[in-house]
């Protein structure tokens, strides 16, 4: 597991041409560039090269089908990137809790303050 291939895998998902195409390829197999850019805001070129990079990053395949590719997931490195992300998710979660639970302090001390020095006015 190598930065560059984690780099390549944040790079590609992180666009959201490519995760609408994922989710295209996760709901029904397979597609090819055509049938994708009909679904999508994007030229069939664009698609083109969307799928490129998923494929790069080793989330899609491409089989070759008399003048038309058609690419699907790789469920391996498609798992891979869903731990990733719910790693990451978990770990923003417990970082968010220690935010919380000092912004609760700082706003019970700040109370506490305000509190005693309006009382004393």
């Amino acid at each position: 597991m190598t930065t560059a291939i984690d780099d390549q895998l944040w790079s590609a998902i992180g666009d959201p041409i490519r995760r609408q195409v994922l989710d295209i390829l996760v709901a029904e197999g397979t597609a090819t560039s055509t049938s994708l850019s009909e679904r999508l805001p994007v030229t069939r070129q664009a698609v083109a090269k969307h799928l490129a990079v998923l494929d790069r990053a080793g989330l899609v395949h491409a089989e070759v089908a008399g003048r038309e590719k058609h690419y699907r997931i790789d469920d391996a490195q498609f798992a891979r990137a869903v731990a990733q992300l719910n790693a990451v998710g978990k770990t923003w979660d417990a970082r968010m809790g220690r935010i919380k639970k000092l912004a609760e302090s700082i706003e019970q001390k700040s109370k506490h303050s305000r509190g005693g020095v309006v009382g004393s006015g």
